[in-house]
């Protein structure tokens, strides 16, 4: 057993707890402070001024007009790189605001140290007491109890003599599988107090806890069973937060020759141009499998409708596969791996070699599979190319042409904006959805963090017109603008939300909306010019209505932003 290494501390000069923890924050590899300011900032706006005085830049402090914004580009950027980054809002209506970010954090399973101001606590005369009446009305009993429900521990910044291990612990709970966010609050008597040093150990207190892996008598009943199945097929969705995940997965799946559907998939999970993917909904395979791997994906089948058989084995591989922070779930899980999925995959590939299986129904299992993905692909072809000429323009004509266009030096981030079976991507990192348990309107600022995090790659952003009213484009833009982001905006205006259409639909086929075709609070206009917000903003803007103008389109919009560096937005008028 090695020797733990010797704690390093490091002393520096200070005027504040607020400077402090700043200090602390830059310590620990936080890149960016995104914030949206109120009353509660003066000792953080005070601080900073204090570090650019003496040359200290990080983190970088990001002004975002709207918490939904600031939120979701620190989603954006944690989600490329790995790094949680801190947000701080403005006290209670600053939280209230952020809450729809957070619940997609949280669904997501993505770590952010969200903070916000304290209304202060004092009424007497220590330096940040009130002093104002705001500062009577924005104070709440319990602030942390707006988020309790979507972070994974919240607490209050009482002295500033517990700074480093409060903040320590929140950035090793955050990170800590299942990852996600947590949430501080700091009073403002507290940032204010007046502090000559601050002494801090230069390695974190604490550490995240990763990388744990289901016993190995779990590991080798799945292999038994993974071994000997006749019809075995895996369904997955978020296992690509992890890109080391996807080698074992593809080991696993080319050795016994197994389809991979994507589920709703929110990241780049299995190679999409690989032979054994399957596409994006098992649907009518769920009950013919006797064998279904169920791998990060919450939801990966509809009860009612394609339920799997009472004979099939229900596999679970997850950080959490039971899915602890979901109410009521009742999906069969017979074998339940928990652990990283990396680890957990490439023991189940070792355990099924050492098992052994049919060579022969593996093989024929696999040319079937192939057959039916090249089936598959050549129908999605068709549908693109049948709606070339259609007006208004038809959405898997467009993302054809829209894929046509993305390169390996892209990011495509969608929220509802594209037909998904028109693109295939095969490298972890190349494209990035949303949580459909979360709040609409992500896409748009985890567009602008993820420009932050990879600048020299073109980032495109496509949404549905819903999407992106409920993505406060006035603060994107503006965000975008002012931090040189340079990112495609691309907006799919087919004006109707059309997930509230479905899902009444859905419930009621045969009534009386059905057959009058009288949706009532689903209509959006239409006519609306959303690239003129993004004009407003100094980007190119252009509307396309015309199916003959989209591959030109595109490419003057891909030329305002990789050659001029400016934002640009298409306003598709699509059907």
């Amino acid at each position: 057993m090695g020797l733990r290494e010797a704690v390093m501390t490091k002393k520096v000069q200070v005027d504040s707890v607020a400077e402090a923890y700043i200090e602390l924050l830059a310590a620990r590899g936080i890149d960016y402070f995104f914030g949206n300011g109120g009353t509660d900032f003066g000792p953080i706006v005070e601080a900073y001024a204090n570090r650019f005085a003496k040359e200290e830049m990080l983190p970088k402090p990001i002004p975002v007009p709207h918490e939904i914004t600031a939120v979701a580009m620190s989603h954006g950027y944690t989600m490329v790189t790995g790094k949680p980054q801190v947000v701080m809002v403005h006290t209670l209506p600053g939280t209230a605001n952020a809450v729809g970010g957070i619940l997609n954090a949280s669904r997501s399973n993505v770590p952010i140290l969200f903070t916000a101001g304290r209304t202060p606590i004092t009424e007497g005369e220590l330096p940040g007491s009130r002093d104002g009446g705001i500062h009577y009305s924005q104070e709440s009993f319990d602030q942390g109890s707006m988020v309790r429900e979507w972070v994974k521990w919240d607490y209050e910044l009482r002295e500033g003599a517990d700074l480093e291990g409060v903040v320590d612990r929140a950035l090793a709970i955050s990170q800590s599988e299942p990852a996600g966010p947590v949430f501080l609050t700091l009073p403002r008597e507290v940032l204010a107090a007046k502090k000559q040093d601050f002494t801090y150990s230069e390695r974190p207190r604490m550490h995240a806890a990763k990388d744990t892996m289901p016993a190995p008598e779990l590991i080798e009943e799945a292999a038994n069973v993974l071994a000997a199945a006749k019809n075995p097929i895996l369904i997955v969705r978020d296992a690509g937060r992890d890109p080391g995940s996807q080698k074992p997965l593809v080991d696993l799946a080319e050795f016994i020759s197994m389809p991979v559907f994507e589920s709703a998939s929110a990241y780049v999970n299995f190679p999409q141009s690989h032979d054994l993917h399957a596409g994006g909904t098992a649907g009518e395979h769920i009950p013919t499998a006797d064998v279904i791997v169920v791998v990060e994906a919450d939801a990966p089948w509809v009860q009612k409708r394609t339920p799997p058989s009472d004979d099939a084995t229900i596999i679970s591989i997850a950080q959490d596969p039971l899915y602890s922070k979901i109410p009521i779930r009742s999906y069969r899980a017979d074998i339940s791996l928990a652990g990283a999925p990396r680890l957990t995959i490439a023991a189940l590939v070792d355990a099924i070699k050492q098992i052994g299986v049919d060579g022969v129904a593996v093989q024929k299992r696999g040319t079937e599979w192939a057959a039916a993905h090249e089936k598959r692909i050549a129908a999605n072809n068709a549908r693109a190319e049948a709606g070339k000429d259609q007006s208004p323009i038809n959405k898997s004509y467009f993302s054809r042409e829209l894929s046509k266009q993305l390169d390996e030096n892209s990011i495509f981030v969608v929220e509802l904006g594209a037909d998904s079976s028109q693109f295939q991507f095969d490298i972890p990192g190349d494209s990035y959805s949303h949580s459909p348990a979360g709040g609409l309107g992500w896409a748009l600022g985890a567009a602008l963090g993820a420009k932050l995090a990879s600048p020299e790659r073109t980032v495109v952003c496509a949404v549905g017109d819903g999407s992106y009213t409920f993505g406060v484009p006035t603060a994107a833009h503006i965000t975008s603008h002012m931090q040189n982001l340079p990112v495609l905006f691309i907006v799919w205006n087919n004006g109707i939300w059309n997930a509230v259409k479905n899902s009444a639909k859905n419930l009621n086929p045969d009534g009386v909306a059905a057959k009058t075709d009288t949706w009532a609070f689903t209509a959006l206009d239409q006519q609306f010019r959303y690239e003129q917000i993004c004009q407003a903003s100094g980007g190119y803007g252009e509307r396309v209505d015309d199916p003959a103008e989209v591959p030109a389109a595109i490419e003057r919009a891909l030329h305002a932003v990789r050659v001029e560096k400016r934002q640009a937005l298409l306003n598709i008028i699509g059907g």
